[in-house]
């Protein structure tokens, strides 16, 4: 079987970019990493990129006219490089359709919560103010909207009493770093299959 042709979509520090190249140089994930596109060329992702030997297309959006505009240039990255699944991991910007039709259904993200409950930014930090008792991870399809595509795997985080923004965070980002690898890996054994608004992980 042919390794997936992996692209990351990242804007910070890359630690879920680094989870997956570091799955496969252990030979956990049968997969490979091709491309890092990143809208912060200053950011750490990069650096992680040059020294796992992955190539990156970085851009900054103000150079373009519109989201669609770099989106198209993306788009040729991704054409060039034969990408079979783009996986966002900290991507800080709303995907258009100019990237969504042509791969939906091979575009994930991961989001800091249980979702449907705190979609969007700070989701952490919604979920402390909010008083709730557990928050977690959701690895999803990308549909265009925000925190809106087909739900895949969802893993539950507690909050223990007491517990700030940097504990929850650390104990979010743990199971984070473990649950990406495995759905990447669910894509490269092909269990994935999604119908309607239903995804099944079969076995």
């Amino acid at each position: 079987m042919e390794r997936l042709r992996v692209a990351v979509f990242a804007s910070g520090n890359g630690s879920n970019f680094q989870a997956l190249v570091d799955a496969i140089e252990a030979g956990q994930l049968h997969a490979t990493m091709e491309l890092l596109v990143c809208d912060r060329p200053s950011a750490l992702v990069a650096e992680r990129a040059a020294q796992a030997g992955v190539d990156t297309f970085l851009f900054s959006p103000k150079q373009y006219p519109n989201r669609e505009a770099y989106e198209a240039e993306i788009l040729k990255q991704l054409e060039a490089k034969k990408i079979d699944l783009v996986v966002l991991a900290g991507y800080m910007r709303i995907i258009t359709d100019t990237l969504v039709k042509p791969f939906y259904g091979r575009l994930i993200n991961i989001h800091p919560s249980l979702l449907p409950a705190f979609p969007g930014m700070n989701a952490i930090q919604q979920a402390l103010d909010y008083g709730t008792k557990v928050t977690g991870v959701t690895v999803h399809f990308v549909d265009g909207g925000m925190d809106t595509g087909p739900i895949i795997a969802q893993r539950v985080a507690l909050i223990e009493e007491g517990a700030g923004i940097e504990e929850v965070t650390q104990s979010v980002q743990r199971i984070e770093r473990e649950l990406y690898p495995q759905v990447v890996q669910w894509f490269c054994e092909e269990r994935i299959q999604l119908i309607d608004r239903i995804v099944h992980i079969n076995s």
